[in-house]
């Protein structure tokens, strides 16, 4: 017997030992645009009609700095440390690919997708009206590459134009670069699944116009013009398909607009099921066969993706098709937010409307389900029985979302079984005091012995008389007591202790999120060059489960305080990034 432990697999220590792990699967298998120029120079607005990418060069940003590196993602990928800030790392993912080490390719690629809206297909975004001019306005990928047997597509956010920047400066901001960027991580540590990030570099020099908010604005609207340093952070996912993707080929097949629309569409949606589902859809099974396959997986992984939104206080702000990931994990880091006080029907955008609120998430994930299993009609046309399978995969959509939304409900509340009358005092309650989503439930995992702990979580509410409130401190304690006669006895095998529900819902209810006022003073600190802040927000927020320091801890694990509250940048903002 060989009792030797294997050797740990060596450290990717620079760019050119990465380069060798290139594998570009969706240059190498997918359509290229038949109009596009062959050097990627290929930056203005443009209708592409036909092909599943455009070739196209990001461009550099000017001068650029080091803000911060995930040393999370950078360990499980098994990249050392130093690399993030080696001239030839920052050159590559600040933009200039021009002279990367083969058989890295110098050359990326934007790829177009359809937009519908809560399950209303739309083409006004488009500038030409057509759909034809939709798709990565900004997002460049530079690299695909097998690491540890997994594959891993690498973006620039903020890489500059494409044909689909539909005249805007294809630039992200350093502001909205620190938010996603940060995200991100977070997400992960929370145990949602997510892109990740990499890297965030700004420029010293290179400066774009914003649309933002004033100091202490209550305007809804931003109403100024700044100036702001341009940055470059590079996300990375197994792939960036979006529904809207294959809603765009999709919706090419149904109007036959090119002789090559089905086998397109066909082509795209092999690829998304090698890319995301290779381990769990058979390969021998046929094309229908393996949509319904699709269908079923991407469905479980979707409702599972929004009960964990929930489950964390999340609202994404805009979950189009396009903000979808064919992947069933969290893409767009536009106008995200995370629950202070509880609301259903939070939203920090200000165009997100009712329809893309807090607990409203999985009626729009449903309706961005629909929209997928329409892409997939026009492959399944001729195989009636396989239609109706699809049908019934669709239907069951809300049935299975149900499911997902009690088991997660039940965890917060360190319950084996959700009980439906519990939670709806404790939603009732929730709202009528209101409390800060995170704090409660995380002074909840600790089962106190009265409603003394879980006032730490309870915002004044100036509306409530004494007598309001008096009869809310009653609500309370009943409901606390009703709780505790059910925590731990409605398990199936035997009872646990108070201890031991406690532990279990302390994996579920995190201590620490990402709340925007933390956030804010981070990229105004990081704006004067400062990334201090960046850095201690990263080190806290990718262990939002444990107990930190009574620094940490007093710093932030606390309620937003009132002078922030319907202040534009901090309780809602616009999309511009």
């Amino acid at each position: 017997m060989n009792n030797q432990l294997p050797h740990p697999p060596k450290k990717v220590e620079t760019l050119n030992e990465l380069a060798k792990l290139a594998n570009y699967s969706l240059m190498d298998t997918l359509n290229c645009d038949p109009d596009a120029t062959s050097n990627g120079i290929d930056y203005l607005p443009r209708q592409v009609f036909t092909g599943h990418y455009v070739p196209v060069n990001p461009t550099p940003i000017k001068n650029p700095e080091y803000v911060t590196h995930s040393k999370d993602f950078f360990r499980e990928l098994g990249f050392a440390d130093s690399m993030a800030t080696s001239a030839d790392f920052v050159r590559m993912f600040s933009g200039n690919i021009s002279d990367v080490p083969e058989p890295m390719r110098n050359i990326g690629w934007a790829s177009g997708y359809a937009l519908s809206i809560y399950g209303s297909e739309y083409i006004q975004q488009c500038p030409f009206l057509t759909g034809n001019g939709y798709g990565d306005g900004r997002a460049v990928s530079v690299l695909e590459a097998v690491i540890k047997d997994k594959r891993w597509e690498m973006q620039l956010k903020g890489g500059g134009r494409t044909p689909y920047c539909r005249g805007a400066d294809g630039r992200a901001v350093l502001r909205s670069s620190i938010r996603e960027f940060l995200a991100q991580e977070h997400m992960h540590s929370l145990g949602v699944p997510t892109s990740r990030s990499l890297s965030l570099y700004v420029s010293k020099t290179e400066e774009v116009k914003r649309p933002w908010y004033s100091q202490g604005s209550r305007s809804k609207d931003p109403d100024m013009l700044i100036s702001e340093a341009v940055a470059i952070s590079t996300r990375v996912a197994p792939s960036f398909i979006r529904v809207g993707q294959l809603e765009l080929f999709g919706r090419r097949a149904r109007k036959n607009e090119h002789p090559k629309a089905m086998e397109e569409l066909e082509k795209i949606v092999l690829h998304v099921i090698d890319r995301e589902y290779e381990h769990v859809i058979d390969k021998q099974l046929s094309t229908p066969e393996k949509i319904l396959s699709l269908a079923y997986e991407f469905r479980n992984r979707l409702t599972s993706l929004m009960a964990n939104w929930i489950r964390v206080g999340f609202c994404q702000g805009n979950f189009n098709s396009d903000n979808c990931a064919v992947g069933g994990f969290t893409l767009d880091y536009g106008p995200f937010g995370f629950c202070d006080e509880f609301n259903p029907h939070f939203q920090s955008w200000i165009g997100g409307g009712h329809h893309f609120s807090f607990l409203n998430q999985p009626m729009a994930a449903q309706r961005n389900f629909q929209m997928f299993c329409k892409a997939m009609l026009p492959l399944m046309t001729s195989h009636k029985n396989h239609m109706l399978q699809l049908d019934e995969i669709q239907t069951d959509f809300s049935k299975v979302m149900q499911t997902q939304m009690h088991k997660m409900w039940a965890a917060k509340l360190g319950l084996s079984t959700f009980n439906e009358q519990l939670f709806i005092e404790l939603e009732k309650l929730m709202t009528q005091t209101p409390v800060d989503y995170t704090i409660f439930f995380r002074e909840l995992s600790n089962v106190p012995d009265d409603i003394v702990p879980l006032k730490k979580s309870f915002y004044k509410n100036t509306k409530h008389a004494m007598a309001d409130l008096e009869d809310i401190n009653q609500r309370w304690s009943q409901w606390l007591t009703k709780w505790k006669s059910l925590i731990g006895s409605d398990e199936l095998t035997s009872p646990l202790s108070h201890a031991q529900v406690s532990e279990r819902m302390k994996q579920v209810n995190p201590k620490y999120i990402l709340r925007e006022w933390f956030v804010v003073p981070a990229y105004q600190q990081a704006a004067e060059g400062d990334y201090t802040l960046v850095r201690e927000l990263q080190e806290v927020m990718t262990q939002p489960y444990a107990e930190q320091s009574k620094d940490m801890e007093d710093k932030y694990y606390r309620l937003k305080p009132p002078e922030f509250f319907e202040v534009g940048g901090l309780s809602y903002y616009s999309c511009s990034s």
